[in-house]
Parts: structure tokens; C-alpha cells; sequence
């Protein structure tokens, strides 16, 4: 049993990383520009290249295996900021995308570079019960978090829908750690 689960994750390990053999380069691309910039002789940068090809072999497996996978599934590479590859509009000989649901035809996973981020936060004190803070993101959203006190339950709203429930108890053990 424990043999299937090990091949059949290696399966998908092997699967996922080889989704991003195409891609930008963009650690190797890195590395091409510091060979470059290194020295302005082009007999020199070649020897320089010779010199740095582990290095070469280095990042072209980092970009096949972590960031051009990434590139791949969130459609941003996340070291230049470009669009995968397979993302690019030019002409096409095959039109299918107008016969797809949407879903089919954009990178499944926000980019990385896109995730929101608590820009600032104000706290408040509604009642004996209550605290609110208002958030505003990094995107310009805002959202309002609110904390009700009810005997020995918190109960956490965002934007009026229950995200968390915790206990008098748990959040005081929880700031003990972190003192």
C-alpha cells in the first residue's frame, strides 16, 4: 500500500514539474545577463560562459522544475513578471478557445505577484463585545473584520460572513506563545 501512494506521487511530482519545461528561463536568462554585463569582449564573455556552465546546468533545472512550473500554473513568471509563454495572443491555425468554458482558457492559480496583502488596518472597539478593523488591501479593496464576543466564544466576520471560531481559552494559550 505505502509503495502505491510513494510511485503514485513520484507520478505526479515527475507530471508537475515537467508542465514546466517551457517557460521564460528567467533564473537562467539572470545569469546570461550578469555573463554579459561581465565583460564587453565577446571572446571573453564565451569563455566566461565555458566557465560558468555548471552554474548554467544549476539554473536552467531550477527554472524546468520549480519556475517555469510556476510560470506555468499561475501564468506569471514570478522573478520577471512575464506572461507564460502559452499565454502569448498571436494568430492561431486553431481556434478553440470561443468553444471552451473561460476556466479552460486562463492560468488556474492567481500569480503569486497578485496575492493581496493588508495594506493598513484600523482597530476599533464597537462595544464592551466587539472589536472591528477595517482593512484596506494592497489591491485597494477594503473589508471589514469583526470579533463578537458571546460568554467564552469568539466568533470572526469578514465583510458580514463567519470565517473563524475560536475560544476565550485558545486565543489566550495563542498569545501566551507569542509573548
Amino acid at each position: 500500500m505505502n509503495n502505491k501512494i510513494i510511485k503514485l506521487s513520484a507520478v505526479a511530482g515527475v507530471v508537475l514539474a515537467l508542465s514546466g519545461c517551457v517557460g521564460s528561463n528567467a533564473v537562467t536568462g539572470k545569469l546570461m545577463e550578469f555573463n554579459v554585463k561581465a565583460v564587453d569582449n565577446r571572446y571573453a564573455r564565451g569563455g566566461l560562459n565555458m566557465l560558468l556552465a555548471p552554474v548554467y546546468g544549476i539554473t536552467v533545472a531550477a527554472d524546468y522544475i520549480v519556475f517555469n512550473s510556476l510560470e506555468f500554473w499561475t501564468g506569471k513568471n514570478p522573478i520577471n513578471g512575464n506572461p507564460h509563454i502559452f499565454d502569448t495572443k498571436t494568430g492561431t491555425y486553431i481556434e478553440i478557445n470561443h468553444q471552451l468554458d473561460p476556466s479552460l482558457t486562463e492560468a488556474p492559480v492567481p500569480p503569486i505577484s497578485e496575492v493581496r496583502a493588508i495594506e493598513k488596518g484600523q482597530m476599533q472597539q464597537v462595544d464592551e463585545n466587539t472589536l472591528q478593523m477595517d482593512i484596506t488591501y494592497n489591491t485597494g479593496e477594503q473589508a471589514t473584520l469583526i470579533g463578537v464576543k458571546q460568554e467564552d466564544n469568539v466568533t470572526f466576520y469578514l465583510d458580514g460572513e463567519v470565517i473563524a471560531q475560536t475560544t476565550i481559552q485558545e486565543l489566550e494559550a495563542y498569545n501566551n506563545t507569542r509573548a
